[in-house]
């Protein structure tokens, strides 16, 4: 944030999106806590792989870990319980123990929860989503090294394809993407995505 105003990309205290790569909520948790203590932040975007819990979450209000899990590109984001989000739960809800304590019951025995519209509306004030199968994971990849020669990793690049995608609602409003891993550690994923562009492997 401190880079864009110091570049003069924004002036101090302008609100600009943060794009983060998520499976378990450990990083979009601290942005919110952040967010909470005053870094000017519009919004906080959830970027999920194939395993899109919190993707379907954000959007609907109903958290469900009953479904297919898919081993991915990008293996940090294969989780299907996310347990950060408990912690977000907590303090949107006001510190609401009972609730809490009743969603985390529901989703121990039945493997899902539900939260109520008021509640998602409060959630969705600071959070927002979107997710990125493995074939826009590729793309992603792509795309990034032919416009800015910088090669990211699998997880980063759902994240990028989510930015990207998010830009199109608001194209004045900076963003952020946060680049949560090495390309080095995915040479078979990165390298394949490269190949298909000519003269292209850094």
């Amino acid at each position: 944030y401190l880079d864009l105003v110091n570049t003069n990309k924004i002036k101090l205290n302008d609100k600009v999106n943060f794009v983060v790569p998520t499976g378990n909520f450990g990083n979009i948790l601290a942005g919110y806590y952040a967010e909470q203590i005053g870094l000017p932040v519009n919004k906080l975007i959830c970027a999920s792989n194939n395993n899109n819990v919190l993707y379907d979450f954000l959007t609907t209000g109903i958290y469900n870990r009953n479904r297919e899990f898919y081993a991915t590109s990008s293996p940090s984001m294969d989780i299907l319980v996310s347990s950060n989000l408990e912690r977000m739960l907590y303090y949107v809800s006001g510190g609401d123990t009972a609730l809490i304590c009743r969603l985390m019951d529901d989703l121990d025995r039945t493997g899902s929860f539900s939260i109520s519209p008021s509640l998602l509306a409060e959630i969705r004030k600071v959070f927002s989503c979107g997710w990125a199968d493995e074939n826009d994971v590729t793309s992603a990849i792509a795309s990034c090294w032919e416009s800015y020669r910088y090669v990211i990793d699998p997880h980063t690049a759902c994240g990028y394809h989510v930015m990207m995608q998010s830009q199109g609602n608001s194209p004045e409003r900076p963003q952020i993407l946060l680049s949560t891993a090495s390309p080095y550690k995915f040479p078979r994923t990165v390298l394949s995505a490269l190949d298909s562009i000519p003269g292209s492997v850094p």
